[in-house]
Formats: structure tokens, C-alpha cells, sequence
């Protein structure tokens, strides 16, 4: 197994990360965001800029060409993104699906890819699992890859794959043995996926258009040869490969939902402090300061079990338990903070150009994807506190 990523920086150097990501941020203002909202468009300035800083190889070790820096240094580059008003969703998938490349990958494969990944030669955007009739059970997913000498043939579909269409490779989960009762997580198998090759040639990708500007898809294969080196381990061990990297989502999106809470709480505050109506600031009422603090003290909370499952997952400890807590507190916490933010603003929250109503609908996928908060409190019932299973 390949071994896991350096530490990240403490103090100082993690401080300069912040200082630098904010830096890059503020080339990206509100105007940016809200002319590609309105079109559906793709980050495409902003991808670049984060590639080009070294933000987005953060993860890959310094011989491929990366950083070599932990989980707690990209969660400090996506919860600044949020923080300063931008979406990280155009790219996070890099981060946490490089954990399945970089612990499970041979050395031919990460000498092969991650250097072009690194450079931003190739984007590691897109993540095959969730299935039209699968959704979060994936153990119950269809699309099967058949064995044919030095090549599987993959057919199937899967939706809500976000940066497909933006991504040049694609890490794909597929059936490569029946599925069995008794052990459903047995028979799943990971793939890398050359989308430059097989767009047109077995891959069809039609896009989903949703109340946010996220990029998802709809992808279907017919017959797509893949290469048999392009296997990622073990075959029939895939489900167990893609865990380390759900870990890693799941942690990644709660910085990312930090991230969105102080921003609506310093948007809120400022508002507030400003804001004159019956001769004084609305932020001398009770009535406003209140949610506001109590969107501060969630927030804060949340950001210590977020900091705590990025340790864990650093030195390589079970962190199942912390990752899922971190993302179901950072979720709750940014969607409190944004409900209290557009009611601090009244009218004008719903303003586009101030942008509360981008970020509200942007923070709002937190509460389903990339795990419902309701499936959390399932796992959490059974796997920590011994209740009977639910699903």
C-alpha cells in the first residue's frame, strides 16, 4: 500500500496558505461568480489560478511533482476559498479523490499520472459511483466491467458526476463480480478512466442543470474498453479503496462548509453594524445579534471536530466516526449561517448582487450531498452508539 501523504505545515506556514489562497481569491470578486451563475458556467480562470499556485496538488507528494502536504493543509485551502466568497466545488474532487490514487495506485500509475496532475496537464475532476437506482447504497450499483484479456468492458450508468465534462480523467466504480448478500461490498472494483479517449467512444455525458452552478452530469457507457493497467489495486477490492476517499470528501466539504459560515457571519455582521433603521444599527437588537452568535459559536464548534478528523486521517488512525461528525456538524452549521445571514439582510439577502442567494443555494447541497445528514445520523446510531440497523 503506498504510503500517505507528509504532515501538513503548523503555525506560520499554514497562516502563509491561508494568506496566499486569500491573496488568489480576491482576483476572483463576487462580479466573476455571479456572471457565470447566471450562464452555468465552469471556473474555468479560477481552476487555473489554484492549479498554477500549487493549491490543487497540494496532496501529491513533492517526487510527482506535488506538495507532499497533509489533509489539514487542503482543507485549510478549501475553507479559505469559501471564506472568501469563491466555490470550491469546481475542483475539490482533485483533492479528496486523489487518496484512492495515491494509497492504492501502483508506482507505474502514480509515475504515469500524478506529474500531469500536479502540473495541471491532466484534471482529476470527476468521480463515477452514485447510480440512478443505487443512489447511496453503493454496493447495489449496476454498471459491471467484464474482463476481456488486457481490457474491461464497462457498461452501465451513473449520474450526479460533477466536472465530467471538465475533467480529463475519471475514477470509476464498477461491478466486476456478482453481488452477494453476504458480503455486498465484495466484487467492487476501481478504475481510471481516460475521459479524453472515451468521450464518444462507449461514454455519453448529458448534463443535469440544477438550482446551483455545479457542473453534474449524467454519464452512460456502452461498451467502453478500458485499459486492464488502468485497474486501480486489487480487483473485487474497490469498495474498500474508495472508503479512504470518502473519509477524505467528507472532511474536505466540511472545510468547505466552514469556510461558507464565516462568510456569512462576517456578511451578516457587517450588515448589521451598518444597517440603520429607527434611528439605530439593526445589530443593537437582540433579535439580530443573537442568530448571529449562535451561527458563530455552531460554527466554531464545528471547526474543532473538522480539525480533528483531519488529524486523525494525517496519521493514519480510523477517523470514520470524526469525518462523518465533521461533515454533518460544518453542514449544519453553514446552512444555519446562511438562513441567518439572508434574514439579517431582510429584502436584499435576496439580492443577486449580494451575493447571499448564491452562496445560500451553493451551501444548501451540504445537507445532501456528498452524503445526506439524515445517513450520518444512521451511521452514527449504528456503527457508534450499537442501535439496531436502520437501512
Amino acid at each position: 500500500m503506498a504510503s500517505s501523504p507528509q504532515p501538513a505545515p503548523a503555525g506560520a506556514d499554514m497562516a502563509a496558505i491561508r494568506q496566499a489562497v486569500a491573496a488568489l481569491c480576491a482576483r476572483f470578486p463576487g462580479e466573476y461568480w455571479r456572471a457565470l451563475d447566471r450562464e452555468r458556467g465552469y471556473p474555468s480562470e479560477f481552476v487555473r489560478a489554484l492549479t498554477e499556485g500549487g493549491f490543487l496538488g497540494c496532496l501529491i507528494p513533492e517526487e510527482h511533482g506535488g506538495s507532499g502536504l497533509g489533509i489539514g493543509a487542503a482543507a485549510a485551502i478549501l475553507e479559505e476559498v469559501h471564506k472568501s466568497g469563491c466555490n470550491g466545488a469546481a475542483c475539490h474532487a482533485q483533492m479528496y479523490i486523489m487518496g484512492t490514487l495515491l494509497r492504492h495506485g501502483s508506482p507505474a500509475q502514480k509515475a504515469r499520472w500524478l506529474p500531469k496532475i500536479a502540473s495541471g496537464e491532466l484534471r482529476l475532476q470527476a468521480f463515477g459511483v452514485t447510480e440512478p437506482t443505487a443512489g447511496t447504497d453503493t454496493t447495489a450499483l449496476r454498471t459491471t466491467a467484464r474482463r476481456e484479456g488486457e481490457r474491461y468492458i464497462v457498461n452501465g450508468q451513473k449520474i450526479w458526476t460533477s466536472r465530467v465534462e471538465h475533467s480529463d480523467l475519471m475514477l470509476l466504480l464498477a461491478r466486476t463480480a456478482p453481488r452477494r448478500e453476504d458480503k455486498r461490498a465484495e466484487g467492487l472494483s476501481v478504475f481510471l478512466v481516460d475521459l479524453r479517449e472515451a468521450v464518444g467512444q462507449g461514454v455519453t455525458i448529458r448534463p443535469i442543470r440544477t438550482m446551483m452552478n455545479h457542473a453534474t452530469t449524467e454519464v452512460f457507457f456502452d461498451n467502453l474498453a478500458v485499459p486492464a493497467e488502468n485497474l486501480i489495486g486489487e480487483e473485487g477490492r474497490g469498495f474498500r479503496y474508495i472508503l479512504d476517499g470518502m473519509n477524505a470528501e467528507r472532511i474536505l466539504i466540511a472545510a468547505e462548509c466552514i469556510g461558507d459560515a464565516r462568510w456569512f457571519i462576517a456578511k451578516a455582521g457587517d450588515y448589521a453594524k451598518s444597517r440603520v433603521v429607527f434611528g439605530r444599527p439593526i445589530g443593537q437588537n437582540q433579535g439580530v445579534q443573537f442568530p448571529i452568535a449562535r451561527a458563530y459559536a455552531a460554527s466554531e464548534a464545528a471547526a474543532l471536530m473538522v480539525e480533528r478528523a483531519a488529524q486523525l486521517y494525517e496519521a493514519g488512525q480510523p477517523c470514520g466516526k470524526e469525518a462523518n461528525m465533521a461533515k454533518l456538524l460544518a453542514a449544519d452549521a453553514s446552512w444555519q449561517a446562511a438562513d441567518m445571514c439572508v434574514q439579517t439582510h431582510g429584502g436584499f439577502g435576496f439580492a443577486e448582487e449580494y451575493d447571499i442567494e448564491r452562496k445560500f443555494r451553493e451551501t444548501r447541497l451540504y445537507q445532501v450531498a456528498p452524503i445526506s445528514t439524515n445517513l450520518i445520523l444512521a451511521y452514527l446510531a449504528e456503527h457508534v452508539l450499537g442501535l439496531p440497523r436502520s437501512y
